[in-house]
């Protein structure tokens, strides 16, 4: 099982590393790990496990902040009309976006981030993402909202992005647009 304890922290040089694919057939090992990092964002949820085995609650993990870095991560999130995604994919990818952006308002956070890090993370308002479950199914997902920011949240963590990289660059591009702006 899953915990903490195994999860890669900011700093780590995994994080700013871009993950390999996975060879697809996904071997046993790697459908085991994904269905285990599914297993911890399950289990991170349920206050019960989260206090007894000390539980960071997240919505997602990717395969790099457990210290691999192959492209895979799992989700476990509702979306605005109470529809559960929860699943392991391994090489996901964005395969269309809407220019439209969006960010989850109080920021993000991250299991890796042991820190509030204030500021808004732009992002595309709906995506369509396309990868293979943990079925060996090819699949395509049209997301819009919360769900659409957890998977590029975790999609960032597979080309060695941080969340707060996007607030700094959402800075400056303000600083360019506005330029008398402070901070």
């Amino acid at each position: 099982m899953l915990t903490m304890k195994d999860i890669v922290r900011e700093g780590d040089p995994v994080l700013r590393k871009v993950a390999e694919d996975v060879t697809l057939p996904a071997s046993e090992e790697d459908k085991k790990t994904l269905q285990e990092m599914l297993q911890f964002v399950i289990n991170s949820q349920d206050p019960e496990l989260a206090e007894k085995y000390d539980l960071r609650p997240g919505v997602g993990v990717a395969a790099p902040q457990i210290g691999i870095s192959k492209r895979m991560f799992a989700i476990h999130a509702t979306d605005e009309q109470d529809k559960l995604y929860s699943m392991g994919l391994f090489n996901p990818k964005i395969i269309s976006h809407s220019i439209e952006e969006t960010h989850l308002e109080g920021g993000e956070g991250c299991l890796s981030v042991d820190r509030d890090i204030p500021g808004n993370v732009p992002r595309y308002s709906r995506i369509t993402v396309k990868g293979t479950n943990l079925e060996g199914e090819e699949v395509t997902l049209r997301l819009r909202g919360f769900v659409a920011i957890v998977f590029q949240h975790e999609l960032d963590h597979l080309n060695g992005i941080m969340f707060y990289d996007r607030i700094n660059e959402f800075k400056d591009k303000l600083k360019r647009e506005l330029p008398n702006l402070k901070g």
